[in-house]
């Protein structure tokens, strides 16, 4: 049989999940006291846990369902104190879930097929509402269909569903949703809907204007097993959210609806009480322009409740409902009035959440993620409260609107941003440092909060305190005086001829009396037994008693110590003849040597101990390198002392030794690591056989051009290893999955390092760059991407690097928003009403809208050496950016030019516009100002610009040009029509153009330069609305598209010879069309669905020295890679464990992996990464299955899995 696989075979990786939350949850999902905060970004279900006394969030486990969530509640069965999650995915099934906190992971509990899979109209999943009670959940879809469920504990108290009850309605559309709190009465669903039956056999459209949408409640009966539709009645037609008043005891129950600028409490026994949204004042605001609700929070306290609502400005307002009374003053469960005031502004967020502690975290919709702490509560303040009682019920009767100043904020404290990159518009690798770390620079963001990041591989540490030294010192260690101590008592410093012991106490001072020799060098100092301490300098080792005692050993005559190696009860010394002494303690705490001296081959150049395990006297192995570029492995058995167990060939000399326990995913538990390192700057870890003594499974990394230098450190709980190249890199567990990471930190190159802990710093490490000591700390394990921030002034839409200088350009442009010509205009005008307002920072509280306007700009941004912006250059009134390009243009002598494409009054739900512009701007004092040159109008907006043998390529509407520079204006040169819709994206190589059509996927274009003509000879057949595409080769493009896609597609070979061939330019434009488009159809090689919108895509390298892969950023914050396997062992491989993951690890929500990588076309010849890494996840006894069935062991699979990864990325 014939072999169907692809020839290009693609392995792709998540680099950064997705920072987009589209909802947020808050419960008790541990079981115990403290809350959780439980967020879905795409697929992604990420847990994350409020520290209110370190006034921060900490993310706790994360997992990729691999599919679409569309909605999920917590809900709690009565009498039980841990909450669990329903979810609402696109697999047609309902999910419930909970967390174990002892495993950190998610367990499904229930999953239950009601429908069709996908996101579908008909299929419920859309909506979710749980009974406050836990006694039962309703699942909705957009149209017609809606099932409830009953949950409920069986005689072992395990959780129960029913089967569903149907409360089906055809011809019905659902705009929210929420469960009723009716107190233990039958449980009550709230639904805003609309009947569209006569609308739709109406047409003259007149039932369309006169349709009513509707608020019905429905009621599940529990003693008959079944759901009534109990009431409905007539709300406002722009009606949106609905919330969940409390009832039973805390409050009268009802619901509030939401529409445009009014909020309405509703209940089937209530009157109905409405008041509307206050509108801003301020010079620059429309004051007829209503506003809408986006997002909300209701809060419970001991007899009380309140609502925070926010608006789409960010206004957030507080909503209070006051209760009738009788005579005497009790209430009667009538609701008096509804009151609303402005509370503060905050960004406009996706989810709110009050937590118990006093903190309210909001999930932001665009920007970073917010932690607020509360101050008060809004009762005591100046605002104006507006009251139902002075607003009629009838949202159409006239009304006198509501307006209010906004003011910083006042009410909440931000405490923490959470660093996001949602929107992710666009990134590139680009040198931008003078480092050899790569860099991604990327353009995020909305509006004022939008930004111009830089992205790093490493880890970012904390600068406790930086010391001048009198002189360069070569070494640095720190000890406790007792093993019992908290924190360390000495800093010793070793100098190439003395040793200078500082104490630590509230102040760092030099002492003189702690027996330490202080004129000599020291190559080691340690804590011995309980409170003693060892010193080894090279003329011998120095035992310091607790009572002041000191015994001196010293070294055998014209020889000296040239390496030593410690633990609390084991010293161990390389001396200059090639000999190795070994010293034990004994039971009266004296150091004793072993009788024989052990002779090694070649001159000792490191030397390692392990630590003394729980429960043992002594470490079994000593390590000893040697010049002769071998490292062996030396038993410390009483019966086989210095006996040699194993041997390891290395490349180079080892310069750095450390025996050490780390976690290990492949046991499941602690396995003894051998970590080398070498003069040649290659790191090398291998396990080390704790009964044998064999080095097995050896994996190797380049760090840095120095010798290597390697120390044992704590970091966040755990044991950790920090090499020391030409920068620092520490080697640690990754938090979740165990597995081991290595990875640079963000700081000065050190030339040695230490454990350091006091007061201030429990948990920190103690450095020496040059004459300088520093101390510092790893911040958190949990992310490997440093990111660098630089705010840009409205929405960026692309950015272009200086052609030399390390300097961006940014273009950017914000719909319906005053430019700031208009905001200027405004304010200066004395007849504007609604003037009587301060001006406020736009980045807290946005730009002023103006419907139909547009403000964009160009910005040049430094990211290296000011991190500034440098200059901003303002387009004129409603005029946009859409395209920029930095252009050499051959007329002028190759001279680089910046060319930004403009659009004119651009309506971009219709595609209107009154035209475009090209623009020319010349770069001066090396990129940091721009000169405008001139402006050459153009019949539509040109989307897209590219630099092409010295001219200017330009895709105009359908057509595309070939322009030079002129004197006045840009000189067209040739031009053709090559896509049927707008052109969108450019990419060459040589004299080939690939061209992205906003619709018809990618057109392959060549340019006859004898015939000055612009040719298309090959094209898809599928369509795919492109947004990036970039060229992998002459023949093959990588490109996205709108629905999550990213494929690549190849041009036959013949025919892109035939292509190029001279003279053929008249055989290529005359040849015969096929399927209505060019002669020749692109081949499908890879095609693979990400669950994100691909904003750009390129090919480069990541790793120094690695292979090439193509990098993928998304809308949502995704960052992505995929590596293309060299190997067709290594694809056969992948392909199979992918298989057995399939098969044992099916994705949490019920969504089959394969549909779900195959949402719009099959999946072809893309392996997905982010499964496969989820072996080491499993439990131990599935490894060893899967193993078993691929024919290889779990250590050989899980270093597979961790080299497809480190080797060409992070």
């Amino acid at each position: 049989m014939a072999s169907t696989m692809s020839t290009m075979v693609q392995y792709a990786l998540t680099l950064t999940p997705p920072t987009s939350v589209t909802q947020a949850i808050v419960g008790q999902f541990a079981g115990a006291k403290e809350q959780q905060i439980l967020t879905v970004s795409g697929s992604r279900l990420s847990l994350h846990r409020p520290e209110p006394s370190l006034q921060k969030v900490t993310p706790l486990h994360s997992h990729d369902v691999f599919g679409n969530v569309r909605t999920v509640a917590p809900f709690r069965l009565a009498g039980s104190n841990k909450d669990f999650i329903i979810i609402g995915s696109d697999s047609g099934r309902i999910t419930i879930i909970e967390y174990l906190p002892a495993q950190n992971k998610f367990k499904r509990l229930h999953l239950e097929t009601f429908g069709k899979s996908g996101v579908r109209r008909v299929i419920p999943g859309q909506y979710l509402a749980v009974d406050p009670k836990g006694r039962a959940c309703m699942l909705a879809s957009v149209e017609k269909n809606k099932l409830v469920y009953v949950l409920n504990r069986n005689a072992q108290a395990e959780l129960t569903i029913s089967s569903p009850l149907e409360a089906h309605k055809p011809q019905t559309l659902v705009f929210a949703m929420i469960a009723m709190d009716v107190g233990y009465e039958n449980p009550s669903f709230a639904a805003l809907e609309i009947d569209y039956g006569e609308s739709d056999q109406d047409p003259t459209g007149q039932a369309f204007e006169t349709a009513e949408k509707q608020l019905v409640f429905y009621e599940l009966d529990l003693g008959l097993n079944h759901v009534v539709r109990k009431w409905s009645d007539a709300v406002d037609r722009t009606s949106n959210l609905l919330f969940q008043v409390p009832g039973g005891s805390d409050g009268p129950s009802g619901v509030l609806v939401c529409g445009e600028e009014n909020i309405t409490y509703r209940h089937s026994n209530q009157d109905a009480h409405r008041v509307v949204i206050p509108r801003r004042r301020g010079a620059t605001e429309d004051p007829s322009r209503k506003r809408h609700i986006v997002s909300g929070v209701m809060h419970k306290m001991k007899g009380a409740f309140f609502f925070l609502l926010q608006s789409e400005d960010g206004d957030v307002f507080k909503v209070t409902i006051d209760m009738a009374g009788d005579d005497d003053g009790r209430p009667t469960g009538e609701v008096a009035q509804l009151k609303i005031k402005y509370f503060d502004t905050m960004p406009v967020s996706t989810s709110l959440l009050i937590l118990k502690s006093g903190f309210l975290f909001l999930a932001s919709e665009s920007g970073n993620h917010h932690f607020y702490q509360f101050e008060k509560l809004g009762d005591d303040d100046t605002e104006t409260e507006f009251a139902s009682g002075d607003y009629p019920a009838d949202p159409l009767t006239p009304y006198t609107p509501a307006y209010f100043h906004p003011r910083p904020a006042d009410n909440v404290t931000l405490v923490e941003s959470k660093d996001t990159m949602h929107p992710l518009l666009g990134c590139r690798i680009t040198s931008l440092s003078v480092d050899d770390n790569t860099t991604i620079a990327s353009i995020c963001g909305e509006g004022a909060r939008s930004s111009f990041k830089t992205l790093k591989h490493g880890l970012s540490a904390s600068e406790v305190v930086e010391s001048q030294l009198p002189s360069v010192p070569s070494a640095v260690w720190t000890t406790k005086t007792r093993k019992d101590d908290e924190f360390d008592a000495y800093i010793v410093l070793s100098f190439s001829d003395a040793t200078l012991v500082l104490s630590i106490g509230e102040n760092v001072e030099e002492v003189t009396d702690t027996g330490f020799l202080t004129s000599a060098s020291t190559l080691a100092v340690q804590l011995l037994g309980e409170d003693a301490l060892v010193q080894v300098h090279p003329r011998g080792i120095r035992h310091i008693r607790a009572g002041g005692g000191v015994n001196e050993w010293p070294s055998p005559q014209h020889r000296t110590i040239v390496a030593a190696t410690t633990n609390e009860r084991q010293v161990a010394i390389a001396l200059s003849s090639g000999e190795i002494a070994y010293f034990e303690m004994d039971e009266d705490g004296s150091l004793a040597e072993y009788e024989v001296r052990r002779e090694m081959s070649g001159t000792v150049t490191a030397i390692s101990l392990g630590e003394v395990p729980e429960g043992r006297v002594r470490s079994q192995f000593l390590a000893v390198g040697c010049d002769d570029n071998t490292v062996r492995i030396l038993s410390l058995d009483p019966d086989s002392t210095l006996e040699n167990k194993s041997v390891q060939a290395l490349t180079s000399a080892p310069s750095a030794l450390n025996i050490m326990p780390m976690a290990d995913s492949s046991s499941g538990g602690q396995t003894l690591y051998l970590h080398i390192g070498l003069y040649s700057g290659v790191y090398l870890r291998t396990v080390l056989d704790e009964v044998s003594g064999e080095l097995s499974d050896t994996r190797t990394r380049f760090l840095g051009p120095k010798a290597i230098k390697l120390f044992r450190v704590g970091v966040k709980g755990q044991q950790a290893v920090l090499a020391l190249s030409s920068r620092a890199w520490l080697g640690y567990s990754e938090p979740q999955t165990q597995a081991f990471m290595l990875t640079p930190l963000d700081y000065a190159p050190l030339e040695w390092a230490w454990n350091f802990s006091s007061e201030q710093c429990p948990e920190g490490m103690v450095g020496i760059h040059g004459a300088n000591l520093r101390i510092f700390w790893i911040d958190n394990l949990s992310s490997n991407m440093l990111q660098e921030s630089i705010s840009l002034a409205y929405t960026p839409r692309k950015f272009v690097r200086h052609p030399e200088a390390p300097i961006c350009y940014v273009i950017e442009a914000e719909c319906n928003v005053l430019s700031s010509a208009a905001k200027t205009r405004l304010q200066n005008d004395p007849s504007v009403v609604n003037g009587d307002a301060v001006v406020l920072p736009a980045k807290d509280f946005g730009y002023p809208k103006g419907k139909g306007h547009w403000a964009s700009c160009i910005q040049i941004v430094d990211p290296v050496t000011e991190k500034a912006i440098l200059e901003t250059l303002d387009l004129d009134e409603d005029e946009n950016a859409m395209s920029l390009a930095s252009v050499p243009f051959a007329s002028q002598d190759d001279e680089a030019f910046l060319v930004v494409g403009i659009g004119k009054d651009v309506i971009p739900s219709g595609n209107m516009h009154k035209g475009g512009f090209i623009s020319i701007y010349r770069y001066l004092e090396d990129g940091k100002s721009l000169e405008f040159i001139h402006k050459t109008k153009v019949e539509h907006p040109p989307r897209a610009l590219l630099a092409f043998q010295g001219r200017l390529l330009a895709g105009i509407g359908s057509e595309l040009r070939l322009y030079d520079l002129g004197m006045k204006q840009l000189l067209r040169k040739a031009q053709a029509q090559v896509v049927p819709n707008i052109i969108v994206d450019l990419q060459t190589q040589g004299s080939r153009i690939v061209v992205s059509d906003v619709v018809e996927s990618v057109f392959y274009v060549v340019y006859k330069h004898q015939e000055n003509r612009l040719i298309p000879f090959a094209d898809d057949s599928i369509k795919r609305h492109a947004t990036c595409t970039t060229m992998v080769d002459y023949q093959t493009v990588a490109g996205g598209d709108k629905f999550g896609n990213i494929w690549i597609l190849r041009c036959a070979a013949k025919v892109s010879e035939a292509a190029d061939e001279e003279g053929s330019g008249a055989h290529l434009a005359n040849e015969r069309s096929y399927l209505q488009g060019a002669a020749n159809k692109l081949s499908l090689m890879c095609h693979f669905s990400t669950q994100d919108l691909p904003t750009s895509i390129q090919k480069c390298q990541l790793a120094t020295g690695g292979q090439e892969l193509l990098l993928w950023s998304g809308l949502a914050g995704t960052l992505g890679i995929f590596i293309p396997f060299t190997s067709r062992d290594d694809v056969e491989f992948f392909q199979s464990l992918e298989q057995q993951m399939r098969a044992e690890d099916p994705p949490l929500a019920g969504r089959d992996h394969l549909i779900s990588r195959s949402y719009y076309a099959p999946v072809k010849a893309v392996i997905d990464g982010d499964l496969c890494e989820r072996y080491v996840l499993l439990p131990m006894d599935t490894k060893a299955r899967i193993a078993g069935e691929l024919d290889r062991s779990v250590r050989e699979i899980e270093r597979k899995i961790g080299d497809a990864r480190t080797r060409f990325a992070y």
